[in-house]
């Protein structure tokens, strides 16, 4: 878990969240389980449908949870960051420990700790907003937990190659990957393995369609390390030799991508980063085929703020982590995508992810 940072970590992020709060004229923060409880203790509970929250207001810390919880996380940071853990039983009211008040709620809170909420006088806004200052700009040991997800994700892509040959069906690809990826993340989030047609859909996963020669292959692949914090990185592959066309088209694709990249900074705003991505790919002729957003935040969500699209005028900022990931789809038959990860630092972005970005070809005969 993330409680492997110094506890001093949490005490301050709990510092700025109720300076944010109150920045934001709100009485305070409800945060329930999910990234931003992580984010400011370190707890990662899954109660299920009993309610789990913490507190936090200017004269209060207060974690709300299960009884069932309750003494591990006196053992946790929690427990030594001067919050005091109410634990509560089945059949008496949790949301009673929370008083009326305007309030930055968590959005994984579900809708019926919400509604309960606000039936006792709770007035909410999404806590995403109040505290992007904190959650979205990474520290430097976030950046580091990010940078050893990447270059464990990097290892994995680099074992692709010799997985890809005709007759194997993507299912078996995708299950040697997973393997691979809890080996050195602990966790797998997902395993996209689209070859041919299947490579048109940006969410397909896999399928027991065999590879077949002439095959372009996406593989986007993503896991998650003990300390919460994720890898996602997309790259692409061949079986045998790609058509003059498929090569023109993935030569634009990554000439995209990596505008993106030279272009995302400080000071740019997450939909300009979006429009030199496009703008590349639309003076190709190809602009209809490029149907999702160019990227989005990473931490301890795998998808969080920023969002790299059109209409978010959000400014970037020196250590925000986000994917810069333009792909191209042509349904029925083809599709490719490139992925990487970046850092922004006073310089620029900074790629976590090293692995080529050519259209790496795998032999066409068993």
């Amino acid at each position: 878990m993330s409680d492997s940072f110094p506890l001093s970590t949490y005490a301050r992020r709990l510092d700025q969240a109720a300076r944010l709060a109150a920045d934001a004229g709100l009485d305070g923060i409800i945060a329930t389980p999910g990234p931003d409880l992580e984010f400011l203790i370190a707890a990662r509970l899954a109660t299920h449908e009993r309610f789990a929250g913490l507190l936090l207001t200017p004269t209060a810390r207060r974690l709300i949870v299960p009884a069932v919880d309750a003494a591990s996380l006196k053992h946790s940071p929690a427990g030594q960051l001067g919050i005091d853990i109410v634990g509560w039983q089945d059949g008496e009211d949790p949301y009673g420990h929370i008083p009326a008040g305007r309030f930055a709620v968590s959005p994984a809170m579900t809708a019926d700790h919400l509604l309960r909420l606000q039936g006792g006088g709770v007035s909410a806004v999404n806590a995403t907003g109040v505290l992007s200052g904190i959650f979205v700009i990474k520290d430097a040991n976030e950046i580091a937990q990010l940078r050893h997800a990447a270059e464990a994700i990097d290892d994995v892509h680099r074992a692709v190659p010799a997985l890809l040959r005709p007759g194997v069906t993507e299912k078996e690809v995708a299950e040697e990957l997973d393997q691979r990826i809890i080996a050195s993340h602990g966790t797998t989030d997902f395993v996209i393995v689209g070859s041919g047609p299947h490579g048109a859909d940006p969410h397909h996963d896999y399928s027991d369609r065999q590879l077949q020669p002439g095959d372009i292959v996406v593989v986007d692949i993503g896991g998650t390390l003990p300390s919460g914090y994720h890898s996602d990185c997309t790259r692409m592959y061949v079986v045998g030799e790609p058509t003059a066309e498929q090569q023109r088209i993935y030569d634009v694709l990554r000439q995209a991508q990596e505008a993106g990249v030279a272009f995302a900074r400080p000071g740019v705003t997450a939909a300009q980063v979006d429009r030199v991505v496009r703008e590349v790919i639309e003076n190709a002729g190809y602009g209809e085929a490029f149907i999702h957003r160019t990227g989005h935040g990473i931490g301890l969500s795998c998808h969080e703020e920023p969002s790299i699209m059109a209409g978010n005028d959000l400014e970037l900022k020196e250590g925000m982590a986000f994917s810069i990931e333009p792909g191209v789809y042509f349904p029925g038959q083809w599709g490719a995508r490139i992925e990487d990860i970046v850092v922004l630092t006073s310089d620029g972005a900074q790629p976590l992810n090293r692995t080529t970005h050519d259209l790496v070809r795998v032999p066409s005969s068993a």
